[in-house]
């Protein structure tokens, strides 16, 4: 029985590209990147521009970092875009927030009251 080859859903795009679309969608630069996944930041620059093979070893680790699936990192499968684009940087530090004790939780929280009433009393006195 032959082989079959896998055909890639994102013709003409090398990995590093994909890594770097990926990092950039989830609101990474190369510094945060590299430590969340433990390795240097010259090494994904490495991985985004020059290499055409990674260690499989850090295949899953950049997926669950990136909060994608490795074969949507290797371009074997089509990436799900609904159109809208989602802040992670925002988020992620929404889940940090969430890790704080409960009295500095309330402060941010009404911090951002503060600046959300402002901008809807802005939104209201005008024409």
């Amino acid at each position: 029985m032959p082989k079959r080859k896998a055909q890639l859903t994102e013709e003409g795009k090398s990995f590093g590209e994909r890594l770097a679309r990926f990092r950039q969608a989830a609101g990474y630069s190369q510094r945060e990147l590299a430590a969340e996944t433990g390795i240097s930041q010259r090494m994904v620059v490495y991985y985004e521009k020059e290499c055409e093979r990674i260690p499989v070893q850090l295949l899953p680790v950049f997926a669950k970092v990136l909060g994608i699936s490795a074969d949507q990192l290797l371009g074997l499968e089509k990436t799900k875009d609904n159109g809208k684009r989602q802040d992670s940087r925002l988020w992620r530090r929404f889940s940090q927030v969430e890790k704080l004790p409960p009295p500095k939780r309330k402060q941010i929280v009404q911090l951002l009251d503060t600046f959300l009433e402002s901008k809807r009393l802005k939104k209201a006195g005008q024409p």
